[in-house]
């Protein structure tokens, strides 16, 4: 007699029948006799309620096509990966390999994706990183910052805020953040000689941002360091152009010719300069003593000019009242009139007449 065994598949279950290590049937819900005289048959019986068909044979399971549409498989390359959506939410993030999804229970939705383009630019990102595990990396560059993506070193694409996640194993990845925010440096200036031969020390106030992030972080090594030295360079080559008298009289002057310089090189290296002030000029100890002495000298020769200049109105003034005087009498008797009244209203006044003297001309007079 035939040994028979009864199996019996449950309705949430499939039956895969193996003989000689083959599936050579995909078994529904139902009960089953089972003649194995030589052992070479064998039912496994498999839930379909859980997504995953997860089996020792998969890859001669899926390799039988007896699935049909019961079942997803996914046989991913090396350089794919594959985001799988169960029931319209996302479950689980596929690197390479063999992997089989019953749709018996469950909507199962797939979405292969390239791992070669390294940067995954999904809508559903921040939930595809929670699933992601060890086959993503990502970043977040916060507002009014870019990024610029590196591949091996060569610069490959710049980004802008938001979330960016990056597939692992195709090259070492690295973002260099970089703020578009404008900046205000102080540069400190050193000695410097300007064009008469006087040393000073002139600092200055630069305002600047980033125009070209790429250019900003390959150009340069330091693309702040190098703004720091071609504004200091700048400042040697205004001042050793200037004299001091120019300088001290004239800041707005040096501040465009300075803006002018390090505007044309800052360019270079993706940085554009705005502004640039003048803040402080310092001069040596015995140089402001003497700018002093010459300061009071001078203010001293303008006090005199202006006296000479007055003096010389008062009397250019008092030479035509004498000559208006002169080619009129009577006037001139009016002038001597007006005197002898101021005179008498502070003092006492005697007036003694002669003849012929000053009564026949005060009557003539009035």
């Amino acid at each position: 007699m035939l040994p028979v065994t009864t199996q019996r598949v449950l309705a949430h279950e499939r039956g895969l029948l193996f003989h000689h290590g083959e599936l050579i049937r995909v078994l529904p819900p139902g009960r089953y006799w089972l003649w194995n005289a030589s052992g070479a048959r064998r039912i496994d019986r498999v839930s379909v309620r859980a997504p995953w068909l997860l089996h020792e044979d998969l890859d001669v399971i899926a390799r039988s096509g007896l699935l049909r549409d019961e079942a997803t498989i996914l046989d991913l390359k090396d350089h794919e990966r594959a985001i799988v959506r169960i029931d319209g939410r996302v479950a689980r993030v596929l690197g390479p390999g063999l992997h089989i999804c019953w749709n018996v229970f469950h909507q199962i939705d797939v979405e292969v994706l390239d791992a070669r383009e390294i940067l995954c630019q999904h809508p559903d990102l921040p939930v595809v990183l929670q699933h992601a595990g060890e086959l993503m990396n990502f970043h977040r560059l916060e507002a009014d910052h870019s990024g610029v993506l590196f591949l091996d070193g060569k610069p490959r694409n710049t980004l802008g805020p938001g979330l960016h996640g990056f597939w692992k194993g195709y090259g070492h990845v690295q973002l260099c953040p970089v703020d578009l925010r404008e900046v205000v440096t102080d540069v400190a200036g050193q000695d410097i000689m300007t064009a008469d031969k006087v040393t000073l020390r002139l600092n200055a106030v630069v305002t600047w941002r980033i125009v070209d992030p790429q250019k900003a972080v390959s150009a340069v090594e330091d693309y702040r360091q190098a703004l720091y030295r071609e504004a200091q360079l700048g400042l040697r080559a205004v001042v050793g152009t200037h004299p001091l008298e120019r300088l001290l009289a004239d800041k707005d002057d040096v501040a465009a010719a300075l803006l002018e310089a390090v505007r044309r090189s800052t360019e270079a290296f993706g940085v554009q300069v705005t502004t640039v002030g003048i803040r402080d000029v310092l001069l040596p100890g015995e140089m402001k003593e003497l700018l002093n002495k010459v300061t009071e000298a001078r203010t001293a020769a303008e006090a005199a000019l202006i006296t000479r200049r007055e003096e010389t109105a008062a009397m250019r003034s008092q030479a035509n009242t004498a000559r208006l005087l002169e080619s009129n009498p009577m006037l001139m008797r009016l002038r001597e009139l007006e005197a002898l009244e101021r005179v008498s209203e502070n003092a006492r006044l005697q007036v003694r007449l002669g003849e012929g003297g000053l009564t026949e001309r005060l009557t003539n007079l009035l």
